[in-house]
C-alpha cells in the first residue's frame, strides 16, 4: 500500500512561498496514490480517536476530530482546485473516481458507532463542559454532522445512504464534466464584417482571442463563456446570430449524448428525495434547510414570491419599452429572449445616455482589482502586495501577500481573472489552507488562510488591457468579498473558519463588498480610461450612479425563476420528469416568454454538480435582504468607510466564521434583524 511518507512530499508538506504549495513540482499522475495514502492515513486517526479507552472530552474527541486529516484536506484542496480551474483527461477521470471514493469515506466515518458514541455522549452533557460559544457551536456542528451522516439510523438504511451518498457524488461530478464538455466544444465561427455589425472593438479582441485558441487564425470565435456570449447578446446586430448564439447557451447539457444531463437530474433528485426520508425529512428542502436561517421551504418561498410579484410587474413595464424600441426600427417581431440584452442596452443608452461600450474602457482589470484592495485597506487596515515569478497552478495565477496594519503576514490571496476551455465557468472563491488556531501534529500552532478568487473575463490580446463589464467588476468585488471572509476569518476551530456558515449567510459578505465598487469616491480614483488615464468624467458617473436599477426587473426575474424551480424540484413528492416540472414550475409562476431562467436545469451547476446551492439557490437573495441593510447602516453614518461601523462589521461578520449563530451575528454589528425593504429598495422594487 502507498504510504504517506513514499508520495511527493509536495502534495502534502507546502514549502513554497510563506507555506504555499509548491504547484511546479506537482504531476497529474501524483495524485492518485496520494488520495489512496491520505484516506488510509485519516481512517486510521479516526479509529484512534474512536476507540480511544480514555473517556470522552472535548479535547481527546472533538478538538482531535478538528486537527485529523490534514493529508487529505491537502491533497483534496490542490486536487479540485485543478479539477475546476485547469482541469484534462487524467484530472476528469480521476474526478470521476474519487469524488464517489471520498464520499464512501466519510459515509463510513459518520456512521462509526465508537466515534458517534463519544460525540453524543458530550452533546448529552454539553452544558457541564464549560465550552465557550465558539466550542459549543463546533460541538453542535459535529453531533448533527453524525446524524446527517445517518448515525442514529439502523445497520440497513446506514449501508443505504452510504450507497446514495456514493451515486451522488459521481452524478455530479459527471454533471459538472458534461456542462464543461458542451461549453468547451461549441463556438460560432465569423470572419466578415457583415458577420461583426455591432460588436465593439474590446468584443471584437476577446473573439479574436478565442479564435485563435481554437486555431482559426483572422476569425472571432463567439463562445459560450459568459463574458463573450453576454456581450455578443447586447451588441450583435444579426438577430439570427445571436438567437443561434444563444439556444446553444441555453442548451447546455441538453444536447442528447454523453453531455446530456437530463437523466442525471431526474436520477439525482430521486436519490435526495431518498436521503432526505431516510433521514426523517418531509423532504429534501426540509433537510437541507434544517440548520439555516430561513429554516423551512415555506419562509424561502415566502421571500422569493414576495419578490417575485414586483419583479415580473417590473419586467412587464421592461418589456413594453424594448418592444417599442423594435418597432421603431421597423421590426414586427416580439421581444424574446435573445433580443432582451440588445434591445435593454440601446434602451439604456437613450434613457440614460450612454451605453455599455461607453463605459467599458474606464473600468480596467488592473484598476478594478487595486479598487477591490483599496476597499479593503480603508475597511480592514489590510494591504495587498503582489509577489511576482511564483508559480501557481497556471501562468495566469497571480500571488498576493496580504498584511495587518502592523506588517504581520495574515493571509496569501491567488488571484485567477481570464476564462479558458480548461475551466468551468462561473467565478468563485475557495481555499487551500483555512485559518484557525490549533496546535497540529506537526508541532505548528495555528495558519494563515490561503485563499483563492477564479474569474472568467475575457483574455484581451497581447499588449492591451482587459476591460470589464460593469457586471464583471461587480463579480470581481463579490469573489473578492467571499476572499476577505476566509482572509479575516479569527477563530480557533477549522470547522467554523472563514465561510464555514450557514448557506444562506455565506453570500452576505460577498454581496455587501459588492456596494464599494459603486462608492463615488472609488469610481473617480480608480474608473479611469485605459488610453489616458483620465478618470471617469462626473456627467458619466452620474449616469452609471443613476442607472443602478435599469434592468432590475429583468434581472430579478431571471434570478427568483432558478431559486423557485430549485425549491419545486427539492419539495416535490416525486419528479419523473425534471424537464416537465421546470415547465410546469415556470408557467405557474408566470414567467415571461422573453425571458429564460438565469441558469436552466440541465446547467444548473449550483444544483446539480455536488450538494453546496440544492434547494439553497434562494441564498443570494436571502443574504441580499441582509446585505443591502447591512450597507444602509453605513449610509446611515454619511461615510460608506465609517471607521466604527467597519470594526463591528469585521468583528461581528468577516471574522468571526461560524463561531456564531448568524443571526446573533448579524444583530451584533447592526442591532436588529432587516426586512426585505431595503433589498426592494436597492433594486428599484419597493412601492
Amino acid at each position: 500500500m502507498t504510504t504517506i511518507a513514499s508520495l511527493n512530499p509536495a502534495l502534502v508538506h507546502w514549502t513554497g512561498h510563506e507555506g504555499l504549495p509548491r504547484f511546479e513540482a506537482i504531476m497529474d499522475e501524483d495524485f492518485a496514490p496520494a488520495f489512496d495514502a491520505a484516506l488510509a492515513s485519516h481512517e486510521a486517526e479516526i479509529e484512534a480517536i474512536a476507540d480511544n479507552p480514555e473517556d470522552p472530552t472535548f479535547a481527546n474527541t472533538v478538538v482531535a476530530l478538528e486537527i485529523a486529516g490534514d493529508e487529505l484536506s491537502r491533497v483534496s484542496a490542490l486536487f479540485w482546485s485543478k479539477a475546476g480551474a485547469h482541469t484534462n483527461e487524467v484530472i476528469q477521470a480521476l474526478e470521476r473516481e474519487i469524488a464517489p471514493k471520498m464520499s464512501r469515506h466519510y459515509s463510513k466515518i459518520g456512521t462509526n458507532p465508537a466515534l458517534f458514541g463519544r460525540i453524543d455522549a458530550l452533546w448529552e452533557k454539553r452544558e457541564e463542559l464549560g465550552l465557550d460559544v465558539e466550542a459549543m457551536r463546533v460541538l453542535e456542528r459535529h453531533w448533527k454532522s453524525f446524524v446527517k451522516a445517518g448515525a442514529k439510523l439502523h445497520k440497513p438504511e446506514q449501508e443505504r445512504l452510504a450507497a446514495i451518498n456514493e451515486k451522488l457524488a459521481g452524478l455530479g461530478a459527471r454533471f459538472g464534466q458534461n456542462v464543461l464538455a458542451d461549453e468547451k466544444d461549441w463556438a460560432l465561427i465569423l470572419s466578415g464584417e457583415e458577420d461583426l455589425a455591432g460588436i465593439p472593438d474590446f468584443l471584437r479582441d476577446a473573439m479574436a482571442a478565442a479564435a485563435r485558441e481554437r486555431g482559426e487564425e483572422d476569425k472571432y470565435a463567439v463562445t459560450l463563456s459568459r463574458s463573450i456570449i453576454e456581450p455578443f447578446l447586447t451588441f450583435s446586430e444579426r438577430r439570427e446570430l445571436r438567437e443561434q448564439a444563444f439556444r446553444a447557451w441555453t442548451a447546455r447539457g441538453e444536447n442528447g449524448g454523453e453531455t446530456d444531463n437530463r437523466g442525471i437530474i431526474a436520477e439525482t433528485l430521486a436519490l435526495r428525495a431518498e436521503k432526505a426520508k431516510l433521514l426523517g425529512y418531509e423532504n429534501y428542502a426540509a433537510l437541507k434547510l434544517d440548520n439555516t436561517m430561513a429554516k423551512t421551504p415555506e419562509a424561502v418561498n415566502g421571500l422569493l414570491m414576495q419578490v417575485w410579484e414586483k419583479a415580473v410587474a417590473r419586467a412587464r413595464e421592461e418589456e413594453a419599452d424594448l418592444a417599442t424600441l423594435i418597432a421603431e426600427e421597423g421590426r414586427n417581431h416580439e421581444v424574446m429572449p435573445w433580443d432582451w440584452r440588445h434591445y435593454a442596452e440601446k434602451f439604456r443608452a437613450q434613457k440614460f445616455s450612454f451605453s455599455e461600450s461607453e463605459l467599458k474602457p474606464y473600468l480596467q482589470l488592473e484598476k478594478i482589482i487595486d479598487a477591490c484592495f483599496a476597499v479593503a485597506r480603508r475597511l480592514f487596515g489590510i494591504t495587498a502586495t503582489e509577489k511576482k515569478g511564483i508559480p501557481a497552478y497556471h501562468p495566469d495565477v497571480r500571488v498576493f501577500e496580504i498584511r495587518d496594519a502592523s506588517g504581520r503576514l495574515t493571509a496569501l490571496f491567488l488571484g485567477e481573472y481570464f476564462a479558458r476551455s480548461s475551466k468551468r465557468s462561473g467565478a468563485w472563491m475557495s481555499s487551500f489552507q483555512s485559518q484557525h488556531r490549533l496546535k497540529l501534529k506537526n508541532g505548528e500552532t495555528g495558519e494563515i488562510p490561503i485563499v483563492y478568487n477564479v474569474c472568467n473575463f475575457a483574455k484581451p490580446a497581447e499588449g492591451k488591457p482587459a476591460l470589464l463589464s460593469i457586471d464583471d467588476a461587480r463579480t470581481l468585488f463579490h469573489e473578492f468579498g467571499h476572499a476577505l471572509h476566509g482572509m479575516l476569518s479569527n477563530v480557533t476551530y477549522p470547522s467554523v473558519s472563514g465561510t464555514g456558515v450557514a448557506r444562506d449567510f455565506v453570500e452576505l459578505p460577498s454581496q455587501l463588498y459588492e456596494h464599494w465598487l459603486t462608492v463615488p469616491d472609488i469610481l473617480r480614483k480608480y474608473a479611469v480610461h485605459y488610453r489616458t488615464g483620465e478618470p471617469m468624467p462626473q456627467a458619466l458617473l452620474d449616469k452609471v450612479l443613476a442607472a443602478r436599477t435599469f434592468n432590475s426587473g429583468f434581472a430579478t426575474v431571471e434570478f427568483t425563476a432558478s431559486a423557485l424551480v430549485d425549491m419545486a424540484y427539492h419539495t416535490a413528492e416525486a419528479v419523473g420528469d425534471p424537464m416537465a416540472l421546470e415547465a410546469a414550475t415556470l408557467e405557474k409562476i408566470g414567467l415571461p416568454q422573453s425571458i429564460v431562467m438565469r441558469h436552466r436545469s440541465p446547467h444548473f451547476l449550483h444544483v446539480f454538480s455536488g450538494d453546496g446551492y440544492s434547494a439553497g439557490y434562494y441564498s443570494y437573495m436571502w443574504s441580499e435582504v441582509l446585505d443591502a441593510d447591512a450597507f444602509a447602516a453605513f449610509e446611515e453614518t454619511g461615510d460608506p468607510f465609517d471607521p466604527a461601523m467597519a470594526a463591528r462589521l469585521k468583528d461581528n461578520i468577516y471574522s468571526v466564521g461560524g463561531s456564531l449563530d448568524p443571526e446573533d451575528a448579524y444583530k451584533a454589528f447592526r442591532g436588529k434583524l432587516p426586512s426585505p425593504d431595503a433589498m426592494l429598495a436597492k433594486k428599484g422594487l419597493a412601492a
